[in-house]
């Protein structure tokens, strides 16, 4: 098993400030927010531009991991999410880089995985952040988050999918890849698969409720799905990368 933890790093600032720009652009969320998210994805892309240089560099990669943080640091005291959107982007780019400067037999697979998987670790993260926030700020409308997670209800069955793809986890699950653990891992992956999405439809169905104690549940459930959405990806990534 391998996982490049750099572009992980990557992958999860791009992810995170893209949903930022998408939460922001209600305008019905405070400054707080945005420097928290800001503050969080600017040290994990410097954590990761870090891992990359000390660690196989991708040049291209690092150098849009330490702009995405730049930008983030530079745009702390805005309130609208332009500055975050172009950020990701620029973050996205390096993820494309980092997979063509990998040594994956399949380039455009291994492309659309790591950008799916960029959008899908972002989408759950920033769904637990933002239920988090209702503690700060409990007046903001449930709409918020229900927005995200009804992307991340999108987005869940797509990153399944082009994990499935071949060369892909059907064949750590039928034995053709050895997990190295006699097929354990392949199975936990399909359990943590089918429990973010178990988890996020719970997530919404709390929403409905009125009580503020269900938005509370909602954060809850969102914590973990954070859990197995994480596993979902890395152990796939770290299975197919061999």
């Amino acid at each position: 098993m391998r996982l490049d933890a750099a572009t992980v790093m990557l992958q999860w600032s791009s992810g995170g400030l893209l949903f930022l720009w998408f939460t922001l652009r209600s305008g019905e969320i405070s400054a707080g927010y945005a420097k928290l998210l800001r503050g969080v994805y600017a040290t994990i892309a410097l954590l990761g531009a870090t891992l990359g240089f000390v660690f196989d560099s991708i040049i291209g990669r690092e150098i849009a991991a330490l702009a995405l943080a730049i930008l983030a640091i530079g745009s702390f005291t805005r309130r609208d999410g332009r500055v975050d959107a172009l950020a990701s982007i620029i973050g996205l780019v390096g993820v494309s880089l980092a997979s063509f400067g990998s040594d994956h037999p399949d380039d455009a697979l291994w492309l659309v995985r790591l950008i799916v998987g960029a959008v899908f670790l972002g989408a759950v993260s920033d769904a637990m952040l933002l239920g988090h926030w209702y503690l700060v700020q409990p007046g903001m409308p449930r709409k918020l988050l229900n927005q995200l997670t009804n992307v991340l209800l999108v987005v869940w069955p797509i990153e399944i999918v082009v994990f499935l793809l071949p060369t892909g986890m059907l064949s750590v699950l039928n034995g053709t890849i050895d997990d190295g653990w006699n097929g354990v891992l392949g199975w936990f992956w399909l359990a943590c698969a089918a429990l973010t999405g178990v988890l996020a439809w719970f997530t919404r169905a709390a929403l409905r409720e009125r009580s503020y104690s269900a938005v509370m549940a909602a954060t809850g459930l969102s914590y973990l799905a954070i859990l197995t959405g994480f596993g979902t990806d890395l152990i796939a990534r770290a299975l197919l990368m061999g």
